[in-house]
């Protein structure tokens, strides 16, 4: 089943570029913004599953050099 994950990311100081330009490239990411307050960049996923949510962030984006902290929540359908 498809998921779509938000990826909240804080980087370190004068990193945010880069590490939007690093997303960006990846092919689960669909959308990158940088935003004020206490993240510097929202980037939203779509995968194949939970399971495959936590590969991505674990194995392709905190491995990205300028990634300081990241708060994943996945989106869920009201009932």
């Amino acid at each position: 089943m498809p998921t779509t994950a938000y990826i909240l990311i804080e980087t370190a100081a004068g990193k945010a570029g880069d590490v939007s330009n690093a997303l960006i490239a990846l092919d689960e990411v669909v959308t990158v913004d940088a935003v004020i307050g206490p993240y510097d960049i929202i980037a939203v996923t779509n995968t194949e599953g939970q399971n495959t949510v936590g590969d991505l962030v674990i194995s392709k984006v905190h491995v990205i050099p300028g990634i300081v902290r990241t708060v994943t929540c996945l989106a869920v359908t009201p009932s």
